[in-house]
């Protein structure tokens, strides 16, 4: 064997016709770890692994016999310390010093391997890579039709609530409405006049008036404020109207008048606590023979009392509030009055953002106008203080000339 072939980048052996080992260049014997000597006259299969000697008997003995030659057969060979080493084998079989030869070239497959194998590798993290993305996209439009039906529900809830807010408005102001004609309409004749302001802090309100003429000479006037605001004191005063309207007409006395309404709210409520209400509330019997006035205060702001000289009385709150203790003694008031004095009845909403002090300055500064003047003044102070105060409240006001 020359020197270039001997020392050949490849491996390179010759077989005999019956696949014995004639000769092999130092390449393969270094790849395999084994001397010429070891090799030399042994048979093919003692070189090649267990897979390969089947594969050379099957496949390749036939085919170089039948073609006379073999082109990038993929098979291992045997090294001395029994390693399995991948090579690509061409082989051609010819006539040489009238002797059959079988000439092999192999090609050391480990490089290639491994890179395949990284490749595999590489292949097998990008299914991976790509089954987890699908899995992600899937769950994404999972998500995105679940986020459609969550929207496409609060879309028709949305609507649902529209539709019972719209439906409540309606309702509320067929209450409103109910509501204001419960007030009564102001009086003016040869005894008194009476004027009235009503204003709700919300739709509905928990201030309710009544002013009735009971007979000839006799009147009753009430003021209520039930406590909190909205549609549950708004059912409490609409349910003290028809019994109050009922006892005044009817000529009842101040304190029969006050102890059923207490006693009504003590029944609304006697079993639950937590829906518990009370009300304020001073109701005045005025005679206007007697020019005496009867009155009890259950929790109220003052009535405020001018009479013709401009000197102001205060009828004071002497009860608790209706509905908060039961078997309450009501005792009624009484004072007289002189012609052309004037009372002035209102709710804390009047109160608190006026002031007493104001009250009466307004009612002594037009003591000698019409009560529509003074009624009309007491209201643009009320505005004139509605962009400084904070706590909106119903404000109702009744003012009374006394002739």
């Amino acid at each position: 064997m020359n020197e270039q072939l001997n020392e050949a980048p490849c491996g390179y052996l010759t077989l005999s016709e019956e696949d014995t080992i004639l000769s092999v260049n130092q390449t393969l014997l270094k790849l395999l770890g084994y001397n010429l000597d070891d090799l030399k006259g042994q048979h093919i299969n003692f070189i090649l692994s267990a897979s390969a000697i089947l594969f050379h008997q099957l496949y390749l003995v036939p085919l170089i016999k039948l073609e006379n030659h073999i082109e990038e057969i993929y098979i291992s060979l045997k090294s001395e310390d029994e390693e399995e080493i991948p090579v690509l084998l061409n082989a051609v079989q010819r006539e040489r010093d009238g002797r059959t030869i079988i000439e092999c070239v192999v090609i050391p497959m480990r490089k290639r391997n491994e890179l395949e194998n990284e490749l595999l590798i590489a292949k097998k993290e990008a299914v991976t890579a790509l089954n987890a993305r699908n899995k992600a996209y899937s769950d994404l439009e999972t998500a995105h039709e679940t986020m459609k039906m969550q929207k496409d529900k609060l879309i028709e809830l949305n609507e649902k609530n529209e539709k019972y807010k719209v439906d409540t408005e309606r309702e509320m102001d067929l209450a409103k409405k109910i509501q204001e004609t419960l007030l009564t309409v102001p009086i003016s004749n040869e005894h008194l006049e009476i004027q009235a302001y009503y204003k709700g802090s919300n739709q509905l309100s928990g201030d309710l008036y009544g002013f009735y003429q009971i007979d000839a000479q006799r009147y009753g006037l009430i003021l209520l404020d039930v406590m909190g605001h909205g549609l549950s004191s708004a059912l409490i005063t609409m349910s003290l109207h028809s019994i109050f309207q009922r006892l005044i007409l009817k000529g009842s006395e101040v304190k029969t008048v006050m102890k059923e309404l207490d006693d009504h709210l003590h029944s609304l409520f006697k079993n639950t606590s937590e829906t518990w209400h009370y009300c304020t509330a001073v109701y005045l019997l005025i005679d206007t023979d007697k020019r005496e006035i009867n009155y009890i205060n259950a929790g109220h702001p003052s009535v405020l009392l001018q009479d013709i000289n401009g000197k102001q009385y205060q009828l004071r709150s002497n009860r608790p509030p209706l509905g908060m203790f039961e078997e309450i003694i009501f005792k009624t008031n009484t004072l007289t009055y002189n012609k052309d004095s004037k009372l002035c009845l209102y709710t804390d909403g009047v109160e608190e953002p006026l002031g007493s002090d104001r009250l009466c300055s307004l009612l002594k500064t037009y003591s000698a106008a019409p009560l529509s003047t003074l009624k009309e003044e007491i209201i643009q102070s009320l505005r004139n203080e509605e962009d400084t105060d904070q706590r909106k409240d119903d404000q109702s006001l009744i003012l009374v000339k006394l002739k």
